[in-house]
């Protein structure tokens, strides 16, 4: 079995950072698409700009917001989740800032193994700081 990659270790961090800072004393937090609130570790991470289309965006907290499996899965895909993301977005940040995101997407962020072990730790020690926020 392959080590997992740093960039991989960072996503997975990132994505648990989120879905912790997003969450309430209680570790509750609520989809940004859909509003079903429910626990950190029940929710996934969820990428406006989808991680897999932009090196420029898919490690940046901006992107990054609680969402249910089912919008992040098939609702992103198929359904109504990607509008109510982007309504979520343009209420959160502003227009001209998703609309600048979305002109970015297809740069090329350049990140180094050290930028990645960097994030890593970050990203750990802001895990453990919510963790002990919440309780857990």
């Amino acid at each position: 079995m392959n080590a997992m990659t740093p960039k991989a270790k960072a996503l997975i961090l990132m994505q648990k950072l989120i879905r912790l800072k997003n969450a309430d004393n209680d570790g509750i937090c609520g989809c940004v698409t859909c509003g079903k609130r429910d626990h950190w570790k029940s929710m996934q991470g969820g990428h406006f700009i989808a991680k897999g289309s932009s090196s420029y965006h898919a490690l940046e907290e901006y992107n990054i917001w609680p969402q249910c499996p089912g919008c992040n899965g098939f609702g992103m895909r198929y359904g109504s989740a990607m509008i109510h993301y982007t309504n979520f977005m343009n209420d959160y940040y502003g227009r001209d800032f998703v609309e600048q995101m979305l002109l970015d997407k297809n740069k090329v962020k350049k990140r180094y193994k050290a930028d990645y072990l960097e994030l890593i730790e970050d990203c750990k020690q802001q895990i453990k700081e919510n963790l002990q926020r919440i309780g857990e």
